[in-house]
């Protein structure tokens, strides 16, 4: 075994004119989440736990695409999903269409650990949240001013953005007569914004695990449900690796990017990266996503084919690092 290694991401797709302070604050939220998995990590904490711990980090800071601060329905509400995976039997979890449930991705590890079931969604999900007791908050609580504003912008504008987080003032050049370059399934969307969450860990036994939350496109129709809580499209752990995707769920789901990481290792033999170089060149066809992976040995690598992607990543013989951009 080469020891423990994790890596998080905070979305696939930055915008290039992204505030210095937000690209600080980011980096900052970033690096408190790999500190917090490093030392679950040091204290012998399996895998799945710590894929848990650090995504729940991530879900109640409202900086992310994911539980507070998720991206709006064209109603402007909030409908999170979520999913996560253990990779030594492959047991796995998900949720759908979450409006109440604080972390997303605890229900998801319920679900795994709790119910006959994989998947779970709407109503369903909600009522098995309320069986097992986990907190539940009014869907307020998960909707910023800030995306209050961007979902008030994704209306008016015909382009895209791909950060909706960015403060609402000084989108001159988001006139409504500039044609989205971005489309999905063929047809152009206005507003892209797919900061989804993630983690994957590898812990000192060997052990993959990953999970994934988000809350979606803003301005995106009710009842859509992207990759994130779908396993092998948006998140998937086994024997092998663990890896977790972002970015336009719609061509992740197309090409089952996360599984594929896990494929060509397993039946072409490539290592971590090339694996995650590979699937990134040849899975996605137009579209635009990142992922992030590590290997039973100890291995970590991430991929991406937009301008930028929020990771970080940190191992157990000290290499950390933290980025935006690519390097």
């Amino acid at each position: 075994m080469g020891g423990w290694a994790i890596a998080v991401h905070g979305g696939a797709g930055v915008d290039p004119n992204l505030p210095l302070q937000r690209q600080e604050e980011a980096k900052q939220l970033l690096t408190r989440c790999l500190n917090l998995g490093i030392s679950a990590l040091r204290s012998n904490a399996s895998a799945i736990d710590v894929v848990e711990l650090v995504v729940r980090e991530l879900e109640t800071d409202p900086l992310f695409n994911s539980g507070r601060g998720s991206a709006l329905t064209e109603k402007g509400t909030v409908e999170m999903e979520a999913s996560i995976m253990d990779g030594p039997k492959r047991r796995c979890g998900a949720v759908s269409g979450l409006t109440t449930v604080k972390n997303p991705i605890s229900l998801a590890r319920l679900v795994m650990d709790k119910s006959p079931h994989s998947y779970l969604a709407f109503n369903g999900a909600e009522d098995f949240a309320r069986q097992q007791g986990v907190e539940l908050v009014d869907n307020d609580y998960f909707i910023t001013p800030e995306n209050v504003g961007m979902l008030k912008l994704a209306k008016e504008a015909n382009t895209i953005l791909f950060d909706y987080r960015i403060p609402t003032t000084g989108y001159e050049t988001c006139g409504a007569g500039v044609e989205s370059p971005l489309h999905m399934n063929g047809l152009p969307i206005s507003v892209y914004a797919p900061e989804t969450v993630g983690c994957v860990v590898v812990d000192s036994q060997g052990r993959c695990a990953a999970a994934t939350s988000t809350g979606g496109l803003m301005n995106k129709m009710i009842g859509r449900i992207g990759d994130s809580p779908l396993i092998g499209a948006g998140t998937y752990a086994c024997d092998v690796c663990g890896v977790s995707c972002t970015g336009e769920g719609e061509a992740i789901i197309r090409g089952t990017l996360a599984r594929e990481v896990a494929a060509v290792m397993e039946y072409k033999g490539l290592g971590l990266q090339e694996a995650v170089d590979f699937v990134i060149k040849n899975r996605l066809d137009d579209g635009k996503a990142g992922l992030i992976a590590v290997s039973n040995t100890g291995e970590v690598a991430c991929g991406f084919n937009c301008n930028g992607m929020f990771r970080g990543c940190a191992t157990e013989e000290g290499f950390m690092e933290v980025g935006i951009w690519e390097q």
